[in-house]
């Protein structure tokens, strides 16, 4: 159920699937995705596909989860990274190899403590994480080289286009019964937005709920 063969299928499926970043599919085969879901679904862990997680949240599809890293490493390496939406941390555990610093904030308590456990437990060292609405990203540690949101909103935060640092890449899904996942580049005043593929992501939601 969780062996190495089984991880290695999946990363081949992603590989197929136009995942083209050896670092990515690299990282993926190493994550335990088998740690990051109930135990009851411990067996579904290496299916392509997004499970739930308790409190009307999932853990994204991993092509899904490779496809935005992918995304967002792109134009090179990423000092300090901003996710938005920690859930049960395994986008995190997935970026937090190829980043220098990663933030993450998750407003759901449950999800946030139970997630801050499991990467501590794996020693995932460069991780920083906070109870917090997502629609304030962090600013406290901003600017930042690249912006991950795991949910999706109408319209992109402003909030969160002025604490990406020039240069950077913001990448979230944007819609409501329509979503697409889009990326923006900050050059300047200016951003530049690129709409790449339909998806489906929980809604972002404002608030804290503990």
């Amino acid at each position: 159920m969780t062996s190495q063969r089984t991880r290695n299928r999946l990363v081949q499926r992603l590989r197929d699937s136009g995942i083209r970043s050896q670092a990515v599919l690299d990282v993926i085969a190493q994550t335990p995705r088998h740690l990051f879901v109930d135990e009851a679904l411990a067996h579904r862990a290496y299916e392509d596909t997004a499970l739930p997680i308790g409190h009307g949240q999932t853990i994204s599809q991993p092509l899904t989860v490779a496809r935005m890293t992918e995304v967002l490493l792109e134009a090179g390496p990423l000092a300090r990274v901003l996710e938005i939406g920690t859930g049960s941390g395994y986008q995190t555990a997935v970026l937090s190899p190829l980043v220098g610093t990663l933030y993450s904030v998750e407003r759901i308590e449950p999800l946030h403590l139970k997630a801050r456990q499991r990467l501590q437990q794996l020693n995932y060292r460069n991780v920083r994480l906070k109870l917090s609405d997502g629609t304030w990203g962090w600013p406290e540690y901003g600017l930042y080289d690249g912006i991950l949101a795991a949910a999706a909103p109408d319209a992109v935060p402003d909030s969160l286009l002025q604490q990406l640092a020039d240069g950077g890449r913001l990448i979230m899904p944007v819609g409501s019964q329509e979503q697409k996942l889009v990326l923006i580049t900050r050059q300047g005043d200016n951003f530049s937005r690129k709409t790449l593929e339909s998806v489906r992501f929980v809604p972002f939601l404002p608030g804290v709920q503990r």
